[in-house]
């Protein structure tokens, strides 16, 4: 029979190995972070007005009206 001053018990281990099984179950179900899209930068206003830019969008929305 074992004696009782052992410092690893049957019962400490199995607890042990269901902590570590339980976190390594949480780590595998969270999300993984998407990587940060940059924030594109604003154009500067033009010196001598106008502005008006013909985008893909633009020529989308431009294809829809057509009769």
């Amino acid at each position: 029979m074992p004696s009782s001053s052992s410092k690893l018990s049957r019962r400490s281990l199995f607890v042990g190995a269901g902590t570590v099984s339980a976190l390594a179950a949480t780590v595998g179900v969270l999300p993984v972070a998407a990587p940060v899209a940059q924030v594109p930068v604003p154009k500067a206003k033009p010196t001598r007005g106008g502005g008006y830019e013909l985008s893909a969008h633009v020529k989308q929305y431009y294809k829809t009206t057509l009769v």
